[in-house]
């Protein structure tokens, strides 16, 4: 276009994505090779703070049980064991979670599963 040409009255612009569910909500995915800004997973990063947080209290004596520290938070024991397994997760996976570059099948839902403890068949079982 030049200075002195009108815009066109349409413009049509085409971009390939799709959309994909992730932790419950929907999220665009680019195609493989598009510069695609990753957004931290709040949700992700929320549980790892709180799991964290709930090790140092158990650890620190100020609640003698999971049980004990589940009714003063408000939840039921089992989700707070689920959430306090993601603190044997290597150090490498929490670093990516929290810098937004895990993959996409790190999700909540999934970190909740069971896993393996060693720190080298994580990667395997997360990729």
């Amino acid at each position: 276009m030049t200075r002195g040409t009108p815009p066109p009255e349409t413009l049509t612009l085409h971009v390939p994505f799709r959309v994909v569910k992730r932790g419950g909500r929907k999220e665009m995915q680019l195609p493989k090779g598009a510069a695609q800004l990753r957004r931290t997973d709040n949700t992700l990063v929320k549980a790892l703070a709180r799991a964290f947080r709930w090790k140092r209290m158990l650890e620190s004596g100020e609640f003698a049980t999971i049980a004990e520290l589940a009714e003063r938070e408000g939840i039921a024991p089992s989700y707070m064991t689920r959430v306090l397994r993601l603190t044997l997760l290597a150090p490498n996976i929490v670093e990516a979670i929290l810098d937004a570059k895990q993959g996409p099948e790190v999700t909540l839902a999934r970190v909740l599963e069971p896993f393996p403890t060693s720190w080298e068949a994580q990667p395997m079982h997360f990729g």
